[in-house]
């Protein structure tokens, strides 16, 4: 069966196999819960709750700041320590509600209590999807409320659902895909009945043959849903490479998905859906994929929001000494942390400890003009190009250069013989211009 793709892109290591076929495995946090207000796109959640305020499961303790915003949930009971500055994955401190577990996990009233979605209103749908606090768990973060709430539903004919889940290392959607087929065709059927004219595609690559099967088998008879199948290629899962696969139209950076007749979703997000509509169960946890020759029991566990990272790498053992670097998400665009007192978020996906032979540090040298980065890029830039004006701190000339089509996969500088830090300089020319212009 031959993939759909786009042009471009790379081939990794997957490193996938040390983890794939572990299943999830449940996980209790320690006495202290941190849940930063800024853990989507857009402005930070308001906290409704102050110190010394008992709190349960399940209960709403900050609601959205904006439209662009969403709401955190708690996922313990117990008490409210203090509102403060906390480490978060970015290195930034961030306004956090912090939370003393009394290891009870009492819940609220109606928590996980069934209901059929066919008997709710799209208002209703939405509104419950937003005080689920659900976002964009491929690390975008985006409120999902949001995306499903375009201008004219009546425009919408595809619903993607993105399990590719190409970045290396990475395997808790692909568990998901295996142990709950049923959940994640139940979220798409929901936001379907949000879309009269939408077809609903669950992309997969092709190097996840028992996924295909699975959701196969749980889609079997639902008309308005298909799996699609994709060619195995770094980065398949970004939105506009996979928007493109699946149904040939192009989205720039000046478009949303929607332009185009696209909403996407993540496999996480479908069934964070599934749970907040139909079990009345709000966002407070993430499958989080522990791996790496780094650590010394890789799995994939189901993680509270607000967990401590270290914890976390304490239930799988650990790393070994000759970790030399620990990565939060993967290791083309994860980003490196300096600590891991850092709770788990809703974007977060995966903790990467890597050794000195995977990170593999050489120091850059120069540039052969060999092309490579260019037959890599999916966004079809010249990446050589943008990091002599980069380099040079020539916004103007970036930006000429269509410098922010760029997404920051990094497929150009894993490519490059040179080892030239191209990402790097991207980002922060980006960076740097995003912000001269608010």
């Amino acid at each position: 069966m031959r993939g759909a793709t786009f042009k471009g892109g790379t081939h990794p290591f997957e490193g996938k196999d040390m983890s794939k076929d572990l299943p999830i495995k449940k996980l209790l946090p320690g006495n202290e819960i941190v849940f930063p207000l800024s853990q989507h796109i857009g402005a930070p959640a308001v906290p409704i709750v102050q110190k010394g305020d008992t709190i349960l499961v399940g209960q709403t303790i900050a609601q959205a700041g904006s439209f662009v915003s969403t709401d955190i949930c708690s996922s313990v009971s117990g008490m409210v320590k203090n509102i403060e500055p906390r480490l978060t994955v970015s290195g930034a401190k961030v306004n956090s509600i912090i939370v003393e577990n009394d290891n009870q996990y009492a819940t609220v009233e109606g928590f996980g209590e069934k209901r059929e979605y066919q008997s709710l209103s799209k208002e209703e749908i939405r509104k419950i999807i937003k005080e689920a606090g659900i976002v964009g768990m491929g690390g975008a973060g985006f409120p999902t409320h949001v995306k499903l709430t375009p201008k004219d539903d009546a425009a919408i004919d595809y619903i993607l659902v993105n399990g590719a889940e190409c970045e290396p290392y990475l395997t808790s959607d692909y568990r998901m895909m295996l142990e709950c087929p049923h959940d994640i065709v139940g979220g798409l059927q929901i936001i379907l009945s949000l879309f009269p004219n939408a077809k609903g595609c669950i992309c997969i690559e092709d190097n996840k043959p028992e996924a295909i099967r699975t959701l196969k088998e749980a889609a079997e008879g639902k008309d308005r849903i298909e799996v699609k199948v994709l060619k195995t290629k770094y980065p398949q899962g970004a939105e506009r490479q996979l928007i493109y696969a699946a149904t040939k139209r192009k989205i720039n950076s000046t478009m949303l998905p929607a332009d185009a007749g696209c909403i996407v979703n993540n496999i996480d997000t479908v069934i964070s859906v599934y749970n907040a509509v139909c079990k009345n169960i709000p966002l407070i946890r993430r499958i989080v994929t522990v791996t790496g020759e780094g650590a010394n029991h890789p799995q994939n566990f189901e993680v509270p929001t607000g967990m401590s990272y270290q914890e976390v790498l304490e239930q799988a053992g650990g790393c070994s000494e000759d970790t030399v670097k620990i990565v939060s998400g993967g290791p083309m665009m994860g980003m490196a942390l300096f600590d891991i007192q850092v709770p788990v978020m809703k974007t977060s996906s995966a903790l990467l400890c890597m050794t000195k032979d995977e990170v593999a540090e050489h120091e850059p040298t120069a540039c052969i003009r060999c092309g490579r980065c260019v037959d890599a890029c999916p966004s079809k830039l010249i990446p050589q190009k943008m990091l002599e004006y980069a380099e040079r701190f020539d916004e103007e000339g970036f930006e000429k250069i269509h410098g922010m089509e760029c997404y920051e996969c990094g497929s150009c500088t894993y490519v490059c013989p040179a080892k030239r830090r191209l990402t790097q300089a991207f980002k922060q020319t980006r960076r740097s211009i995003i912000d001269a212009r608010r």
